[in-house]
Protein backbone atom coordinates (compact mmCIF):
# COMPACT_ATOMS: atom_id res chain seq x y z
CA UNK A 1 0.00 0.00 0.00
CA UNK A 2 1.59 3.42 -1.20
CA UNK A 3 0.73 6.14 1.32
CA UNK A 4 0.03 9.83 0.72
CA UNK A 5 0.23 12.60 2.83
CA UNK A 6 -2.57 14.71 1.00
CA UNK A 7 -3.64 14.96 -2.85
CA UNK A 8 -1.01 17.19 -4.31
CA UNK A 9 0.89 15.74 -7.95
CA UNK A 10 -0.93 12.34 -7.54
CA UNK A 11 -0.07 10.30 -10.44
CA UNK A 12 -3.49 7.89 -10.10
CA UNK A 13 -5.10 6.80 -13.39
CA UNK A 14 -8.79 6.43 -12.78
CA UNK A 15 -9.24 4.66 -9.23
CA UNK A 16 -11.85 3.69 -7.45
CA UNK A 17 -12.18 5.41 -4.36
CA UNK A 18 -13.77 5.56 -0.59
CA UNK A 19 -13.63 7.99 2.00
CA UNK A 20 -14.36 7.85 5.41
CA UNK A 21 -12.89 7.97 8.95
CA UNK A 22 -12.38 4.27 9.56
CA UNK A 23 -11.76 4.19 13.33
CA UNK A 24 -11.03 0.72 14.80
CA UNK A 25 -11.31 -0.85 10.91
CA UNK A 26 -14.07 -3.29 12.07
CA UNK A 27 -16.39 -5.40 9.77
CA UNK A 28 -18.79 -2.95 8.72
CA UNK A 29 -15.64 -1.08 7.11
CA UNK A 30 -14.07 -4.43 5.67
CA UNK A 31 -17.50 -5.00 3.83
CA UNK A 32 -17.20 -1.53 1.94
CA UNK A 33 -13.58 -2.16 1.13
CA UNK A 34 -14.12 -5.78 0.33
CA UNK A 35 -16.26 -4.06 -2.73
CA UNK A 36 -13.86 -1.43 -3.35
CA UNK A 37 -10.94 -3.80 -3.63
CA UNK A 38 -13.41 -5.96 -5.70
CA UNK A 39 -14.40 -2.45 -7.91
CA UNK A 40 -11.27 -1.69 -8.61
CA UNK A 41 -9.92 -5.22 -9.74
CA UNK A 42 -13.01 -5.59 -11.85
CA UNK A 43 -11.81 -2.04 -13.84
CA UNK A 44 -7.90 -3.16 -14.10
CA UNK A 45 -7.68 0.36 -11.67
CA UNK A 46 -6.38 0.74 -8.50
CA UNK A 47 -7.98 1.34 -5.03
CA UNK A 48 -7.87 4.33 -2.79
CA UNK A 49 -9.00 4.96 0.54
CA UNK A 50 -9.05 8.98 1.77
CA UNK A 51 -9.31 9.43 5.28
CA UNK A 52 -8.26 12.59 7.88
CA UNK A 53 -5.92 13.07 9.94
CA UNK A 54 -6.47 14.68 13.31
CA UNK A 55 -9.82 13.18 13.77
CA UNK A 56 -12.21 15.71 12.83
CA UNK A 57 -13.97 15.50 16.17
CA UNK A 58 -10.52 17.03 17.89
CA UNK A 59 -10.77 20.08 15.43
CA UNK A 60 -14.63 20.53 15.47
CA UNK A 61 -15.30 20.45 19.07
CA UNK A 62 -14.91 22.87 21.76
CA UNK A 63 -14.08 19.82 24.67
CA UNK A 64 -12.32 17.13 23.28
CA UNK A 65 -11.66 15.73 27.15
CA UNK A 66 -12.96 11.98 27.49
CA UNK A 67 -12.69 11.42 23.30
CA UNK A 68 -10.93 8.46 22.92
CA UNK A 69 -11.09 5.95 19.53
CA UNK A 70 -10.59 2.63 18.82
CA UNK A 71 -7.22 2.69 16.16
CA UNK A 72 -4.23 5.03 16.26
CA UNK A 73 -2.79 6.53 13.15
CA UNK A 74 -0.12 3.88 12.57
CA UNK A 75 -3.28 0.73 13.82
CA UNK A 76 -4.93 2.08 10.95
CA UNK A 77 -2.61 1.87 8.02
CA UNK A 78 -1.69 -1.67 9.39
CA UNK A 79 -5.54 -2.78 9.13
CA UNK A 80 -6.18 -0.82 5.99
CA UNK A 81 -3.20 -2.31 4.13
CA UNK A 82 -4.38 -5.80 5.42
CA UNK A 83 -7.77 -5.26 3.79
CA UNK A 84 -5.54 -4.88 0.01
CA UNK A 85 -5.62 -1.36 -0.45
CA UNK A 86 -3.32 0.12 -3.03
CA UNK A 87 -3.49 3.91 -1.75
CA UNK A 88 -4.13 5.38 1.55
CA UNK A 89 -4.55 9.24 0.86
CA UNK A 90 -4.40 10.85 4.20
CA UNK A 91 -5.64 14.50 4.64
CA UNK A 92 -4.55 17.11 7.39
CA UNK A 93 -8.09 18.00 8.63
CA UNK A 94 -8.25 21.86 9.65
CA UNK A 95 -11.04 24.19 10.42
CA UNK A 96 -10.75 25.64 7.00
CA UNK A 97 -10.51 22.18 5.57
CA UNK A 98 -14.23 21.53 6.72
CA UNK A 99 -15.76 24.42 5.34
CA UNK A 100 -15.37 23.31 1.84
CA UNK A 101 -18.79 21.88 0.54
CA UNK A 102 -20.00 18.62 -0.68
CA UNK A 103 -19.89 19.19 -4.15
CA UNK A 104 -16.84 21.66 -3.97
CA UNK A 105 -14.73 18.30 -2.91
CA UNK A 106 -16.06 16.49 -5.41
CA UNK A 107 -14.85 18.35 -7.97
CA UNK A 108 -11.50 20.26 -6.43
CA UNK A 109 -10.57 16.94 -4.99
CA UNK A 110 -11.76 14.19 -5.68
CA UNK A 111 -12.44 14.65 -9.69
CA UNK A 112 -9.28 16.75 -10.45
CA UNK A 113 -7.19 15.79 -8.01
CA UNK A 114 -7.46 12.43 -7.90
CA UNK A 115 -9.26 11.89 -11.04
CA UNK A 116 -11.50 9.52 -9.45
CA UNK A 117 -13.85 8.04 -11.60
CA UNK A 118 -15.69 5.57 -9.08
CA UNK A 119 -16.79 6.64 -6.01
CA UNK A 120 -17.48 3.83 -3.21
CA UNK A 121 -19.77 5.24 0.13
CA UNK A 122 -21.34 3.62 2.82
CA UNK A 123 -24.51 3.43 3.60
CA UNK A 124 -24.96 6.56 6.31
CA UNK A 125 -22.08 8.08 4.61
CA UNK A 126 -21.65 12.16 5.29
CA UNK A 127 -18.86 14.95 4.43
CA UNK A 128 -18.36 17.86 3.48
CA UNK A 129 -19.25 21.57 5.23
CA UNK A 130 -21.90 20.71 8.30
CA UNK A 131 -22.00 17.02 7.17
CA UNK A 132 -24.39 18.06 4.33
CA UNK A 133 -23.12 15.40 1.56
CA UNK A 134 -25.16 12.32 2.14
CA UNK A 135 -25.40 9.90 -0.81
CA UNK A 136 -27.96 11.92 -2.78
CA UNK A 137 -25.96 14.84 -2.67
CA UNK A 138 -22.77 13.17 -3.62
CA UNK A 139 -24.40 11.15 -6.41
CA UNK A 140 -25.98 14.96 -7.59
CA UNK A 141 -22.95 16.18 -8.14
CA UNK A 142 -21.10 13.19 -9.23
CA UNK A 143 -23.75 12.74 -12.36
CA UNK A 144 -23.09 16.31 -13.38
CA UNK A 145 -19.12 15.90 -13.38
CA UNK A 146 -19.23 12.35 -15.01
CA UNK A 147 -18.18 10.14 -12.70
CA UNK A 148 -20.12 7.01 -10.90
CA UNK A 149 -21.25 6.87 -6.77
CA UNK A 150 -22.23 3.22 -5.58
CA UNK A 151 -23.52 3.23 -2.11
CA UNK A 152 -22.55 -0.16 0.06
CA UNK A 153 -25.40 -1.46 2.48
CA UNK A 154 -24.21 -1.42 5.99
CA UNK A 155 -23.53 -4.53 7.57
CA UNK A 156 -25.64 -6.00 10.63
CA UNK A 157 -24.60 -7.63 13.63
CA UNK A 158 -27.70 -9.68 15.73
CA UNK A 159 -28.84 -6.47 17.27
CA UNK A 160 -27.74 -3.84 14.57
CA UNK A 161 -25.71 -2.42 12.51
CA UNK A 162 -21.36 -2.32 12.78
CA UNK A 163 -20.44 1.12 13.62
CA UNK A 164 -17.26 2.41 15.63
CA UNK A 165 -19.86 3.72 18.43
CA UNK A 166 -21.20 0.69 19.08
CA UNK A 167 -18.08 -0.94 19.54
CA UNK A 168 -16.67 1.79 21.28
CA UNK A 169 -19.38 1.46 23.81
CA UNK A 170 -19.12 -1.96 24.13
CA UNK A 171 -15.66 -1.70 25.57
CA UNK A 172 -15.90 1.28 27.86
CA UNK A 173 -18.72 -0.83 29.11
CA UNK A 174 -16.56 -3.77 29.82
CA UNK A 175 -17.28 -5.91 26.79
CA UNK A 176 -14.41 -6.99 24.96
CA UNK A 177 -16.00 -10.65 23.63
CA UNK A 178 -18.84 -8.08 21.92
CA UNK A 179 -16.67 -5.74 20.90
CA UNK A 180 -14.04 -8.32 19.14
CA UNK A 181 -16.80 -9.89 17.53
CA UNK A 182 -17.43 -6.98 15.56
CA UNK A 183 -13.99 -5.37 15.01
CA UNK A 184 -13.05 -9.08 13.23
CA UNK A 185 -10.22 -9.11 15.11
CA UNK A 186 -8.68 -8.62 19.11
CA UNK A 187 -8.80 -5.04 20.32
CA UNK A 188 -5.05 -4.13 21.73
CA UNK A 189 -3.60 -1.45 23.61
CA UNK A 190 -0.25 -0.20 23.21
CA UNK A 191 1.73 1.12 25.95
CA UNK A 192 5.33 2.09 27.76
CA UNK A 193 6.15 0.09 30.87
CA UNK A 194 6.94 2.56 33.45
CA UNK A 195 7.65 2.94 37.61
CA UNK A 196 4.92 2.08 39.63
CA UNK A 197 4.71 1.74 43.54
CA UNK A 198 5.83 -1.94 43.35
CA UNK A 199 2.95 -3.25 45.43
CA UNK A 200 2.21 -6.38 43.23
CA UNK A 201 5.77 -7.54 43.30
CA UNK A 202 5.71 -7.72 47.30
CA UNK A 203 2.49 -9.87 47.16
CA UNK A 204 3.70 -12.05 44.72
CA UNK A 205 1.98 -10.53 41.57
CA UNK A 206 4.67 -8.10 39.99
CA UNK A 207 2.84 -6.14 37.55
CA UNK A 208 4.06 -3.99 34.62
CA UNK A 209 2.26 -0.30 34.72
CA UNK A 210 1.37 0.65 31.52
CA UNK A 211 1.33 4.19 29.84
CA UNK A 212 -0.55 4.27 26.68
CA UNK A 213 1.13 5.34 23.68
CA UNK A 214 -1.45 7.58 22.66
CA UNK A 215 -4.08 9.87 24.45
CA UNK A 216 -6.72 9.31 22.69
CA UNK A 217 -6.55 5.60 22.14
CA UNK A 218 -9.58 4.14 24.38
CA UNK A 219 -9.02 2.32 27.26
CA UNK A 220 -11.88 -0.08 28.24
CA UNK A 221 -14.26 0.10 31.07
CA UNK A 222 -12.27 -0.59 34.90
CA UNK A 223 -12.18 -4.41 35.94
CA UNK A 224 -9.76 -7.30 35.40
CA UNK A 225 -9.18 -8.69 32.34
CA UNK A 226 -7.72 -11.89 30.60
CA UNK A 227 -5.55 -10.90 28.15
CA UNK A 228 -2.25 -11.81 25.68
CA UNK A 229 0.75 -9.37 25.71
CA UNK A 230 3.39 -8.84 23.33
CA UNK A 231 7.06 -7.91 24.61
CA UNK A 232 9.39 -7.79 21.39
CA UNK A 233 8.59 -10.90 19.12
CA UNK A 234 7.41 -13.08 22.21
CA UNK A 235 4.12 -13.55 23.26
CA UNK A 236 2.79 -14.30 26.78
CA UNK A 237 -0.46 -14.78 28.88
CA UNK A 238 -1.28 -12.58 31.61
CA UNK A 239 -4.50 -10.63 33.44
CA UNK A 240 -4.50 -7.41 33.58
CA UNK A 241 -6.01 -4.33 35.51
CA UNK A 242 -7.36 -1.06 35.00
CA UNK A 243 -8.83 1.05 38.00
CA UNK A 244 -7.87 2.70 40.79
CA UNK A 245 -6.36 -0.20 42.98
CA UNK A 246 -8.94 0.55 46.09
CA UNK A 247 -7.38 -2.01 48.40
CA UNK A 248 -3.79 -0.53 48.13
CA UNK A 249 -4.57 3.10 47.19
CA UNK A 250 -6.77 5.86 48.75
CA UNK A 251 -10.08 6.65 46.95
CA UNK A 252 -8.86 9.20 44.88
CA UNK A 253 -5.97 7.36 43.60
CA UNK A 254 -5.58 8.24 39.66
CA UNK A 255 -6.56 5.68 37.11
CA UNK A 256 -3.43 2.92 36.37
CA UNK A 257 -3.30 0.22 33.97
CA UNK A 258 -1.54 -2.67 35.22
CA UNK A 259 -0.64 -6.45 33.99
CA UNK A 260 0.69 -9.44 35.32
CA UNK A 261 2.19 -11.55 32.84
CA UNK A 262 2.53 -15.32 33.42
CA UNK A 263 6.09 -16.82 33.33
CA UNK A 264 7.83 -13.97 32.75
CA UNK A 265 10.66 -12.06 35.27
CA UNK A 266 12.54 -9.79 32.24
CA UNK A 267 13.36 -6.19 33.39
CA UNK A 268 11.35 -3.85 30.88
CA UNK A 269 10.91 -0.47 32.43
CA UNK A 270 10.95 1.72 29.37
CA UNK A 271 9.95 -0.84 27.00
CA UNK A 272 6.59 -0.76 24.83
CA UNK A 273 4.45 -3.76 24.78
CA UNK A 274 1.13 -4.39 23.65
CA UNK A 275 -1.38 -6.27 25.38
CA UNK A 276 -4.78 -7.94 23.76
CA UNK A 277 -8.21 -7.92 25.56
CA UNK A 278 -9.48 -11.48 25.28
CA UNK A 279 -12.17 -11.76 28.34
CA UNK A 280 -13.32 -9.74 31.12
CA UNK A 281 -13.37 -12.02 34.36
CA UNK A 282 -14.23 -9.65 36.83
CA UNK A 283 -15.25 -5.82 38.49
CA UNK A 284 -12.49 -4.19 40.47
CA UNK A 285 -13.13 -4.62 44.19
CA UNK A 286 -12.04 -3.19 47.88
CA UNK A 287 -10.84 -6.21 49.64
CA UNK A 288 -10.62 -5.88 53.50
CA UNK A 289 -6.87 -6.59 53.07
CA UNK A 290 -3.93 -8.03 51.17
CA UNK A 291 -4.31 -11.70 51.88
CA UNK A 292 -8.02 -11.19 50.44
CA UNK A 293 -6.69 -9.35 47.56
CA UNK A 294 -3.90 -12.11 46.82
CA UNK A 295 -6.47 -15.22 46.89
CA UNK A 296 -8.89 -13.13 44.37
CA UNK A 297 -5.89 -12.97 41.97
CA UNK A 298 -5.02 -16.79 42.74
CA UNK A 299 -8.60 -17.33 41.30
CA UNK A 300 -7.93 -14.98 38.50
CA UNK A 301 -4.99 -16.48 37.06
CA UNK A 302 -6.51 -19.70 37.17
CA UNK A 303 -9.36 -18.58 35.62
CA UNK A 304 -7.45 -16.41 32.90
CA UNK A 305 -4.85 -20.14 32.23
CA UNK A 306 -8.35 -21.65 31.72
CA UNK A 307 -9.73 -19.00 29.06
CA UNK A 308 -6.54 -18.55 27.34
CA UNK A 309 -5.85 -22.14 27.20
Amino acid sequence: MIIHEGYENLKMISPVVTIGIFDGVHRGHRYLLDTLVSRAKETGTDSAVITFHPHPRLVLEKHTTGLSFLSTMDEKKALLEGAGIDHLIIIEFTSGFSKMKACDFVEEVLLKKIRTRHLVVGHDHHFGYQGRGNFKTINNCALSLGFRVEQVEGLKAEDGPISSSVIRNALLNGKPEYANKLLGYNYSLRGQVVEGKKIGRKIGFPTANIKPGDQYKLIPGDGVYAVEIQVNNSKFKGMLSIGRNPTVNKLKASRSIEVNIFNFEKDIYGKEIEVTFRYRMRDEKKFSNTEELIRQMDIDKAMTTDLLT
